[in-house]
């Protein structure tokens, strides 16, 4: 019996109509919006033809440092479980009485999910990515595992694997948790698949002894493995590793009848190609609308005026001359971040269709408002101009992975002196555009109100409603926002916990009543899409 190989997305598969890289989470709750933006997200990834997506990333990020804390939902293990409600959103609802652990994909307008990095990424030493968790048993079962108990119960169909090592064994060759624990405690009935190149890295360096990496990973539980360069190798090695009975061929059983189960849940025997009477999903108004909904309630307002008593939010719409600066002012990739187009993002405005700040405060504003755009200001031109206050967004430039892992976790140049030269000079609010919390001390007290608008992806407008007012600010801190990195790692409950802005916190303000009306606005609705295609060899090589 030949099977097809498993071709896919499978890295992501972001519509850049909504938010590329969304921090739910911050908000303060919401699993209906997190399962109503899978539900979108699903739509429009099967519009392509892509039956399924490597999402969502449920780690828990335990120190800031770490490359890939903007793709963890929360330092809490319970907000991470309540975000897994976008797996019913991806796949659909399960069906009542469903056996626990069993796979669900409802029909054609679904989509596979995976549950990732199993487990502990996010509770890495220092925060280095693919290093080592550090934790005991409880400790693991505690705040790592948790997520994958709800992911499991919601019929996520495939489960990835870490790159990193729990107390020094590398996860891609750890039986006991990922037969034992998944396959076995928590009755998980889908497929695990390996990271990309998962299995190389077992050793140290990678392929130091491939045919040992292939033996550990498939009798650890791995059912199927990225092999997007030693494919050919994998095989020959995983054949010959069988016929010496080295790998037990009821292994391979498992894994077959694991991929298979997913597979014909996903109805790919019966529906192969793309449905394209789906077309009309992908960019439309609807989901943009949800993407700009999402950005509203992900912002977090941290400081709103140097006194209590004189806010500077909600912005004046009908003042008579603004300055907006910063580098991440008008650039759309600083917005998006990492894994959009490219793996690690891209500066400009032409990679992709969506609002940039700048262009969503021009809208918002009163049609009489100048609104004057210097990128980098010195502090002559802001004393020298008159403006009535100044939108100053910074904060740092996309990143992906282990190119993100930082040890300082600094505004990036020219940042912190557009902060000096602006606020200096005029009233002032920072809008931060990053990945996770970064060093603020220093520049804090010259900012009459700090926002905190993490990735917003292509709808910047969501970031000007509530600048001015249209809607309030109601999102809420899902991870410590510490003073220095010497703190790190440090999370709410912590002996040690002192932070600059504690875990929850937010503040809120009201809409106002003054509210100017956007409908008349019409923008042409495009959408973009990133695939980027891996290769996933089946177990089953028989007949391949």
């Amino acid at each position: 019996m030949g099977l097809m190989l498993f071709m896919g997305t499978i890295m992501s598969t972001m519509q850049l109509y909504s938010p590329t890289m969304l921090d739910l989470d911050v908000q303060g709750k919401d699993p209906d919006l997190m399962k109503k933006i899978g539900a979108a997200t699903a739509l429009e990834v099967r519009a392509t033809g892509i039956p399924y997506t490597f999402a969502p990333c449920i780690a828990v990020c335990r120190d800031p440092r770490w490359g890939r804390c903007y793709e963890s939902y929360s330092e809490d293990h319970k907000i991470v479980q309540e975000m897994t409600e976008i797996i019913p959103g991806l796949q659909g609802d399960i069906p009542p009485g469903s056996r626990k652990g069993v796979p669900y994909v409802g029909g054609k307008t679904k989509i596979a999910a995976c549950a990732k990095h199993f487990v502990g990424d996010g509770g890495t030493v220092k925060g280095i990515d693919e290093n080592n968790t550090v934790i005991n048993l409880q400790g693991l079962l505690g705040i790592h595992m948790p997520a994958y108990y709800d992911a499991i119960i919601k019929g996520v169909s495939t489960v990835m694997v870490s790159y990193s090592s729990w107390n020094g064994r590398k996860m891609h060759a750890n039986r006991d948790l990922i037969t034992g624990y998944l396959k076995g405690t928590l009755q998980f009935k889908g497929f695990v698949i390996s990271d990309w190149e998962g299995i190389d890295r077992i050793t140290s360096p990678p392929d130091a002894n491939y045919s040992y990496s292939v033996q550990a990973a498939i009798n650890a539980g791995i059912d199927m493995v990225m092999a997007p360069y030693h494919h050919v190798e994998f095989i020959d090695d995983l054949a010959t590793l069988v016929k010496k009975n080295v790998i037990p061929m009821s292994r391979i059983d498992d894994a077959v009848r694991r991929i298979l189960h997913v597979k014909f849940t996903m109805g790919l025997f019966e529906n192969p190609l793309a449905d394209l009477s789906l077309v009309d999903q992908l960019g439309n108004q609807a989901h943009r609308d949800l993407a700009r909904e999402a950005v509203r309630k992900s912002l977090v307002l941290l400081k709103n005026g140097k006194s209590a008593d004189k806010p500077l939010l909600p912005l004046e719409k009908k003042a008579s001359k603004i300055l907006v600066a910063g580098s991440h002012a008008n650039n759309l990739g600083f917005q998006c971040g990492g894994w959009t187009i490219l793996w690690q993002g891209l500066s400009g405005n032409d990679i992709t269709y969506g609002t940039t700040i700048l262009s969503a405060i021009k809208t918002a504003v009163d049609t009489k408002t100048e609104v004057v755009y210097s990128e980098n200001p010195d502090a002559t031109f802001v004393t020298s101009n008159g403006f009535s206050y100044a939108v100053v967004v910074v904060g740092e430039f996309p990143y992906a992975e282990f190119a993100g892992d930082s040890t300082d976790l600094t505004i990036a140049d020219p940042g912190p002196s557009i902060i000096s030269n602006v606020c200096g000079s005029v009233k002032c609010v920072v809008v931060i555009i990053s990945g996770r919390p970064l060093v603020l001390e220093p520049y804090i007290s010259e900012m009459d109100a700090l926002v905190a608008a993490w990735l917003p992806g292509t709808e910047g407008q969501g970031v000007a409603d509530v600048l001015f007012g249209d809607y309030g600010f109601t999102g809420k801190l899902s991870r410590t926002w510490f003073k220095t990195v010497d703190q790190l790692p440090m999370n709410v409950g912590d002996p040690h916990y002192d932070p600059l802005f504690p875990f929850g916190f937010g503040l809120e303000t009201k809409a106002t009543m003054s509210r100017l009306s956007s409908a008349g606005v019409v923008r042409k609705v495009i959408s973009s899409y990133i695939v980027v295609f891996v290769i996933c060899i089946n177990l089953f090589f028989t007949g391949i």
